[in-house]
C-alpha cells in the first residue's frame, strides 16, 4: 500500500509540474523566442548529453561544449569521456574522432541537409513552423516545454520529435531528440553565452 501511495503521489506531482499552455501563453512564448533568435549571432555553451538506448541499463553520458555562429556554422566538441568533434559548415559535416578526420557533403543528401538545418534551428529554438511541425506547448517547472513533431513522413522515419525546453528569457536550456524506436538523445546546456565574438577558425577540425 505504501508503494502504491508513493506512485500515486509521484503521478500527481508529475501532472502538476507539466500543464498545457493557453493560446495566449503559447503566442507570447513564440514572440519571445523569435525575438531572441533574431538578435542571436553567436552562442557558446557547455553541455551534458544523455543518450538513452532501450537495450542498455544506463544512459551513455558525455560532456562537451557547443559553438554556433550565424548563418550556419555549429561545432559540437566532446571532451569527456572521449575527445570527438563534429562541425557543420557550408553544407559540409566535418568529423574529428581523436585525430581520425572525415567529411560528408550534406548538400548532396536532402535528408542530411534538412537535419542540419533543424539542428541549427533547434539550438536557437526558432522552429515554430506549423507547416513543418505539429506543435504542442506546455508549462513545466517554471520553464516552457515545446514538442515539435515533423509532418514530413520521410523525415519522421529518423526523428519522431524534438522536445525543447526554454527558460523565461526564451533561451534553449535543453534539447531532446526522440527516434521512432523510442531511443533519444537529451542535451542540457549550461554556462550559455550569447553574442560573444567568435572567430571562423574555431569551426575547423
Amino acid at each position: 500500500m505504501r508503494n502504491l501511495a508513493y506512485l500515486c503521489f509521484f503521478i500527481v506531482v508529475s501532472l502538476q509540474a507539466q500543464t498545457k499552455m493557453t493560446l495566449a501563453e503559447a503566442t507570447a512564448l513564440k514572440e519571445t523566442v523569435k525575438s531572441q533568435a533574431t538578435t542571436t549571432k553567436t552562442i557558446t555553451s557547455d553541455f551534458v548529453q544523455n543518450k538513452h538506448l532501450d537495450f542498455l541499463s544506463n544512459d551513455i553520458i558525455t560532456k562537451g561544449s557547443l559553438a554556433f555562429k550565424v548563418p550556419n556554422m555549429i561545432k559540437w566538441e566532446y571532451v569527456d569521456p572521449f575527445k570527438y568533434s563534429v562541425v557543420f559548415k557550408n553544407d559540409m559535416l566535418y568529423i574529428n574522432d581523436e585525430g581520425n578526420k572525415s567529411d560528408i557533403d550534406l548538400g548532396s543528401n536532402k535528408m542530411f541537409k534538412q537535419l542540419n538545418t533543424l539542428i541549427i534551428k533547434s539550438v536557437k529554438g526558432d522552429m515554430f513552423d506549423e507547416n513543418e511541425f505539429d506543435i504542442e506547448y506546455f508549462n513545466k517547472n517554471n520553464n516552457s516545454l515545446v514538442y515539435f513533431s515533423p509532418k514530413d513522413k520521410k523525415f519522421a522515419k529518423y526523428i519522431k520529435a524534438f522536445h525543447i525546453t526554454f527558460n523565461k528569457k526564451g533561451d534553449v536550456i535543453a534539447l531532446k531528440m526522440i527516434e521512432p524506436s523510442g531511443d533519444y538523445t537529451k542535451i542540457t546546456f549550461t554556462n550559455k553565452i550569447l553574442n560573444s565574438p567568435l572567430d571562423d577558425a574555431l569551426f575547423t577540425n
